[in-house]
């Protein structure tokens, strides 16, 4: 019988687990710790740790046992108390007790059990299957401070002659710049200005030719020629009014198909009921048009579109076209 063994499985579904005459083994909750220095990543936790001064037997370790060894809860309880008088002994003659999955136990100076908790065992459940890792640290950041630490050892410095230097040669770039602007504006100027002089004396002269020719017209009395009149007699002829352009045709539509050939099985089915079924071509929208009859006159269309809504179909619709 390995009483530790038993004290490890009891600790993953309770806080405090007692051992009689001996003490009690206590769990706490342990937040998911970081640390910054090694970059280690530890996820949440059950902390055990120990307490010989809670001695009362709870019963909860020994009906444990005793169920799992079938045996009496009195046998196991007196084999508990041989156990836990043994590892007093033990740690009477200064020797570790180890309690594997759980810890160390060893006595102080002043006579005091003292507990250290092995951390290679979780027992926090929802923490089941996590565990710690190390992550490598972000390089760019390393950098950065590398780069800073540079800057700190080598500090850029410009010297008074550098700066002069450097600022004078732009002045000459802008000053030549300039002057080429200046040289070139003057030459634009002085060809402009003899271009206009050019076209006002081209203007003058024209103008002065046009008024020549003027002056030179006025001086001839030019008589106008007699044309014989002709009379010419206008038959005015009015076209005759087509009255077939203004007849129209008033249709008894029947339905209106996406496939021809249901158009054409709905013309067959009106005649054999008595119509003068036809069809009449697709509308705007590409859909086949059947017609129960055509009309002339409007008000016999009318009477059969009355009469074929009362009889035949509801649908039925009147379509005028010339």
């Amino acid at each position: 019988m390995v009483l530790e063994h038993y004290i490890s499985e009891l600790l993953y579904r309770y806080n405090c687990v007692m051992v009689p005459n001996f003490g009690a083994f206590l769990t706490q909750m342990k937040s998911a710790v970081i640390h910054s220095s090694t970059n280690a990543f530890y996820p949440p936790t059950k902390v055990v740790s120990f307490n010989e001064q809670v001695v009362t037997n709870d019963g909860l370790l020994v009906s444990y046992m005793a169920d799992a060894e079938k045996v009496s809860y009195e046998d196991m309880l007196k084999k508990v108390a041989d156990m836990t008088a043994e590892w007093k002994k033990r740690l009477q003659k200064g020797e570790k007790l180890r309690l594997e999955n759980i810890g160390e136990l060893s006595l102080n100076q002043a006579g005091k059990i003292q507990f250290q908790p092995h951390y290679n065992i979780n027992y926090l459940t929802s923490s089941f299957g996590l565990s710690s890792f190390v992550s490598v640290p972000v390089t760019r950041e390393v950098l950065k401070e590398e780069v800073e630490t540079i800057e700190e050892k080598i500090p850029f410095v410009f010297t008074p002659e550098q700066r002069k230097t450097r600022s004078f040669r732009p002045y000459l770039k802008y000053a030549a710049v300039g002057l080429l602007a200046i040289s070139l504006g003057l030459t634009g100027y002085r060809f402009i200005n003899d271009n206009l002089g050019n076209q006002q004396l081209a203007s003058e002269e024209a103008q002065e030719q046009v008024t020549k020719h003027i002056q030179e017209a006025t001086f001839f009395d030019v008589e106008p020629l007699e044309l014989p009149s002709i009379s010419l007699d206008v038959l005015t002829v009015k076209p005759k009014a087509d009255k077939k352009k203004n007849v129209r045709t008033h249709h008894v539509i029947a339905g209106a198909f996406r496939f021809r050939s249901n158009a054409e099985k709905k013309i067959r089915q009106l005649k054999r009921r008595g119509y003068n079924a036809t069809y009449i071509g697709t509308n705007r929208h590409g859909l086949h048009m059947v017609n129960y009859d055509s009309y002339t006159d409007v008000d016999e269309a009318l009477n059969a579109l009355k009469a074929i809504k009362r009889t035949q179909s509801k649908d039925a619709w009147l379509l005028s076209t010339k």
